[in-house]
């Protein structure tokens, strides 16, 4: 039995690398790209991580690591045709790759405003629009993006919050247009508050202990989020599973898309 192929943008570090890793061990043949150099707030840099998390969980074979921007539509068109030309077939797509600088609208300059959007969004389109066909043709495919709680708006984070509020519209619009096809879109949002990622250590300088050491709320399991929370939510909208869902969001931490956040706990007397 062939197994399902899918590719996973910004898959080689942080987040994505717990999603590659996580849909490998689950059976999937996992292809991770994203950039060598670090990006502009985030401390994802090189492919180092990922090959030693593949040699740690003995996923050689079933993780490919490929350098390539998702948003230069040439690279795109690069990742997707070797899919093809090694597999055959491209069964699940999920767009990760993101940069998330903080800043007011005053604050993000134009150059760097254009740069979140090309990333964050285009990125998705242009993943998706090479991708689509193909699953078109094969009659089916799960299409997961990660969208983030700021995408209904969090103070200092005017750019990344509207290109994760475009996240959430591009893919409900395309759960629309791609119902009849087949293909399934859906969003997973990692949240809590105090999920380690490239990006939110990059925020905060790169110190995992001060980031880690913050007074957060965390899940409703007593803890913050990690990685595999959010890699096994992924699994389950790409798997058989969910074939009958489309066009929703599973918020994994704080439920952001209710208005957010937490309170504080208080004792009932």
């Amino acid at each position: 039995m062939t197994k399902p192929v899918v590719l996973v943008s910004g898959g080689t570090f942080g987040l994505g690398l717990s999603i590659s890793v996580e849909l490998a061990k689950r059976g999937y043949q996992v292809i991770a790209f994203g950039l060598a150099e670090a990006q502009v707030s985030s401390t994802a840099r090189g492919f180092e991580a990922l090959e030693r998390a593949i040699a740690e969980s003995k996923l050689e074979g079933q993780v490919e690591a490929v350098e390539a921007d998702v948003s230069n539509e040439k690279d795109v068109a690069r990742v997707v045709s070797m899919a093809i030309e090694k597999y055959g077939q491209i069964d699940g797509l999920v767009n990760n790759a993101a940069i998330g600088p903080l800043g007011t609208i005053l604050t993000t300059e134009p150059e760097m405003f254009k740069r979140i959007l090309s990333v964050n969004v285009e990125g998705i389109y242009l993943m998706s629009r090479a991708v689509i066909p193909h699953m078109r043709r094969q009659g089916s495919g799960s299409i997961v993006n990660i969208g983030s709680g700021a995408g209904y708006g969090k103070p200092n984070m005017a750019a990344y919050a509207a290109s994760k509020g475009a996240v959430l519209a591009l893919s409900t619009a395309m759960a629309y247009d791609h119902f009849h096809d087949h293909i399934r879109v859906n969003v997973a949002i990692p949240g809590g508050g105090g999920i380690v990622s490239g990006m939110s250590v990059g925020r905060v300088g790169g110190d995992v202990a001060a980031f880690t050491s913050r007074k957060v709320h965390g899940t409703v399991a007593g803890r913050p989020a990690h990685g595999a929370d959010l890699a096994n939510a992924v699994a389950f909208l790409l798997s058989k599973e969910s074939e009958a869902i489309t066009g929703t969001v599973i918020d994994v931490g704080c439920f952001a898309n209710q208005g957010g956040p937490i309170p504080e706990k208080t004792l009932v007397k």
